[in-house]
């Protein structure tokens, strides 16, 4: 076990500077700061004296080398749209969006599995079909179509919910949080369920599928020969095997809810991580683009690593194979 974790950390720093290099190589194009900062009017003298004060002048290597520097600080540069430290954006922001992204998990993942489990015991019937259909819509449907159409429903025709951004919210110290309050509850709804439907529909579609490749396995076959309940048959025995591929899926489906809430925070005007992104990306902001890439590429690293040592939990094949080797 700890062969294999100390492998995949060389292989999560291996991957963590890719990123890092492809990023901050690739924002190099995106556009220029400085006209943004000073705008078309300022003189090449102010230009050459704001790029010599950013760094900008300096060669591409150097630049990059001072940007991994200051990350293995913890720190990103200043943001060129804002002037403020990328690091004190991140701690404000990031909250926003892992609160979105717990909450969309949690619908995925509560609503998913049951509704999957449901769709394979009940294969044929009427209802078990509609849900195949509404698994199809979820998974077509453009994540900015299904928030507007929530919004225009929820907040513009019932005016139930609040179509935009996040409420009231309670501070610990740097973090907030808006789950404590019954305002931040009635904001997170509209861009949770919108974030949440396509991982709730694939995750459906898997555990259905595998749910039906396990039910026709051998020993479901015996399990029902010694007589055992379906409910033992089914929860005890088809339910916890179904779940080992799942797991791979949903960890991976966790970090994408997270980098792709940049659609949802957009639309909600979710003061997230995405919102920032876009942002930056507007105004070539190159340290909160690299930085949030770099946050991103981080945050599935984890994650993968997570999955894998679940495996070892959840299947005991890969204990024995591991033993055996």
């Amino acid at each position: 076990m700890l062969v294999f974790i100390l492998r995949r950390l060389v292989q999560a720093i291996i991957v963590m500077l890719t990123v890092a290099f492809i990023a901050f190589m690739l924002f190099q194009y995106v556009g220029d700061p400085v006209t943004n900062l000073l705008g078309q009017d300022a003189t090449e003298e102010q230009r050459v004296a704001l790029r010599h004060d950013l760094g900008l002048d300096a060669p591409f290597p150097v630049q990059f080398a001072r940007f991994i520097g200051n990350a293995l600080q913890g720190e990103f540069g200043l943001s060129l749209r804002q002037g403020r430290k990328v690091s004190s954006l991140i701690v404000e922001r990031f909250p926003a969006t892992l609160e979105l992204s717990m909450v969309a998990g949690l619908i995925a993942l509560g609503v998913g599995i049951p509704l999957g489990v449901y769709a394979a015991l009940r294969r044929g019937r009427a209802s078990s079909q509609l849900l195949m259909m509404f698994s199809l819509l979820g998974v077509s449907l453009p994540t900015f179509l299904i928030g507007i159409l929530l919004i225009l429903v929820f907040a513009v025709w019932l005016k139930w919910l609040p179509s935009f951004g996040r409420g009231d919210v309670t501070a610990f110290g740097t973090w907030t949080t808006g789950l404590l309050t019954a305002d931040g509850l009635r904001h997170v709804l509209l861009p949770a369920i919108t974030l949440s439907v396509f991982q709730l529909t694939l995750i459906m579609r898997l555990v259905r599928a595998e749910m039906l490749e396990v039910l026709r396995t051998d020993y479901i076959k015996f399990a029902r020969a010694r007589g055992l309940s379906n409910n033992i048959v089914y929860f005890g025995h088809a339910l916890k095997n179904t779940l080992v591929p799942v797991i791979t899926i949903t960890g991976l489906q966790l970090g994408s809810l997270i980098a792709f809430a940049i659609i949802t925070e957009t639309v909600f005007q979710w003061p997230g991580m995405g919102l920032l992104f876009i942002q930056a990306v507007q105004f070539a902001d190159i340290p909160v683009m690299a930085a949030y890439l770099c946050l991103i590429s981080f945050i599935f690293v984890t994650i993968n690593l997570l999955v894998d040592l679940l495996y070892f939990a959840v299947d005991p094949r890969l204990r024995v194979e591991g033993k055996a080797h």
